[in-house]
């Protein structure tokens, strides 16, 4: 079937036989070339770098890039600079596009999708639970409602992220939610805001797996950082705008055609919701092996598969969902098990789902409605800046554990603070302050998880899914138990759990920095480094791995060892 210019549709795009060579010599050696289609003359196979582990130092064990990267990779990445010097100009153009397509859509998405969420919570404050009467912990059990819907609906993307177009599920999905988002605006009891949400959580369920497997799918370890602190940005301003838009919304629309100004807010939420979700049939690519964009030519998806053959590997074309084999890799690795543990700790390590901040001002009855809301926006904005300084810190010392350690660190005091509470108001001000570094890593984490997951698309897509329908399954019951409504603002319970899940998600970045490590040097020729300990009788075989420049320099090695 023939489709018009303008409407994607699946590319058939054949790689060159250059681009074959490379990806059967590549997964064995860890060696890459350019076609000619990139103009430019194809390189040499890469010689390796070699490493006697002999003398190693113990404090290489916190080295994270240790088995990752050779030195001169290293010295290539600069974390002030947005591509990397090894990046040609065809790739710099790639990255560019990608950066406007998928990173950008992404954090405007993450922007409608959260202020679609958390537009609940000042509602709240801004009469909705006068006018439905709502009561007791009416409120959590809602916010309760949407995670329930969100959970029960992300298993099947386990088997859709890899044998369904995402570029069109994501949009359908966007779309559902932004209408059941304006539904909520007729709603006139409790039950009716349950229902909805509930349905809210069902289509928004397959966007959080799904950005970061396309972001997985198109870009590198060392540039994944960036592009999802970029991503992640959309979630504070979300977070930061609610508030801003409720306090605008009540103050110029409560009341006209008879609609309570909280009732506007869900109806402008959909207004908002419904054009951004459109633009996604045109915006999100697909993936490197099944791309749709209108946007990128034949030689860039040839090159957004080549730069990815060591960095993301898997094949072309999926392997059945129920493949024996496939299971088999799944189950009896570590990787499903360390990493959800590791989500798990991820998603209660924040206090701001729980309106506690937005809560805590109300409950001061020194502020009007619009105030109220207008305040609940300086938390998130810190936000951003916090997301900034620990992606960037991430990128510019190559650690992705230290990044989320000293983020939690700050989250850790923040909530130790509000669990003691009998302090005085300016340290509550300043915990509330802090309380976004609980997410302000999430971006680095789930990054770190594609790059571990990278060399088989079905696990990835599985492990993905499972750890994040458990992380969030576990904050549905979580919430309802630590952060009962008829607690606020004190929430002992809720701030003491979210500082015990701070300090476990630091602690167990060293545990999956063991396994990641073990791991990679497992796999560290594929990377281009050969690993041996002379100590212990090892050596390369130079020979072997064609090196001949590296022959002299064993053998030299070998006799000044003897």
């Amino acid at each position: 079937m023939k489709y018009p210019w303008w409407w994607p549709h699946e590319r058939f795009v054949e790689d060159h036989k250059e681009d074959i060579t490379v990806e059967s010599t590549g997964k064995e050696a860890g060696v890459t070339s350019s076609s000619s289609s990139d103009n430019e003359e194809p390189q040499q196979a890469l010689t390796y770098e070699y490493r006697d582990e002999a003398n190693r130092p113990w404090w290489k064990y916190f080295s994270e890039y240790e088995y990752r990267i050779t030195s001169n990779e290293k010295k290539a990445h600069k974390w002030w600079k947005w591509f990397d010097d090894t990046n040609s100009p065809q790739e710099k153009k790639l990255l560019l596009k990608l950066d406007i397509l998928l990173t950008f859509y992404s954090f405007v998405l993450y922007w409608v999708k959260y202020l679609d969420q958390t537009n609940v919570n000042n509602a709240y404050v801004t009469n909705m639970k006068e006018d439905i009467g709502m009561k007791g912990n009416d409120l959590v059990v809602v916010q309760a409602m949407f995670t329930v819907g969100s959970c029960i609906f992300q298993l099947p993307f386990m088997y859709l992220f890899v044998h369904v177009p995402i570029n069109i599920m994501l949009p359908l999905m966007d779309l559902g939610w932004g209408i059941f988002t304006l539904f909520i605006y007729k709603a006139n009891n409790v039950e009716t805001v349950m229902a909805l949400r509930f349905f809210v959580g069902v289509f928004e369920s397959s966007f959080y797996p799904a950005i970061h497997y396309l972001l997985g799918a198109w870009y590198k370890p060392s540039e994944y950082g960036r592009r999802g602190g970029v991503y992640y940005f959309g979630q504070m301003l979300g977070v930061l705008t609610s508030g801003l838009l409720q306090s605008a919304t009540y103050d110029t629309l409560d009341g006209v055609n008879g609609l309570a100004g909280w009732r506007w807010m869900f109806i402008v939420s959909a207004i908002i919701t419904l054009p951004v979700g459109l633009i996604g049939f045109w915006a999100l690519p697909g993936t490197p092996n099944k791309c749709y964009s209108i946007f990128l030519t034949d030689d860039e998806i040839r090159l957004a598969r080549k730069r990815m053959l060591n960095k993301q590997g898997g094949e072309a074309k999926a392997p059945p969902f129920f493949d024996k084999e496939v299971w088999k890799r799944i189950i009896f690795d570590w990787k499903i098990y360390i990493l959800t543990l590791f989500n798990i700790f991820c998603w209660n390590n924040n206090n701001g789902t729980s309106g506690a901040y937005l809560l805590w001002i109300k409950s001061l009855d020194r502020y009007a409605p619009g105030k109220v809301n207008q305040l609940s926006a300086i938390s998130p904005g810190l936000g951003i800046l916090w997301i900034f300084l620990v992606c960037t810190g991430a990128d510019m010392f190559q650690s992705r554990y230290g990044a989320i350690v000293i983020s939690q660190i700050f989250n850790f005091t923040g909530n130790v603070i509000l669990a003691a509470w009998d302090v005085p108001e300016g340290a509550k001000w300043f915990a509330f302050m802090l309380q976004y570094f609980g997410w302000a890593m999430a971006s680095v984490l789930y990054g770190w998880m594609a790059d571990i997951c990278r060399h088989d698309h079905q696990v990835r897509a599985v492990v993905l899914v499972f750890m994040n329908v458990m992380a969030q399954a576990s904050t549905a019951w979580i919430s309802v138990l630590v952060w009962p409504t008829v607690e606020a603002p004190r929430y002992l319970k809720g701030f003491s759990f979210t500082a015990t899940s701070a300090f476990c998600l630091a602690a167990w970045s060293f545990v999956v920095l063991w396994f990641y490590k073990r791991e990679e040097r497992q796999n560290a020729k594929l990377n281009g480094i050969i690993v041996y300990n002379s100590k212990k009788g090892e050596y390369p075989d130079p020979e072997a791995d064609q090196c001949p420049a590296e022959k002299s320099q064993i053998q030299q090695q070998q006799n000044t060892n003897n």
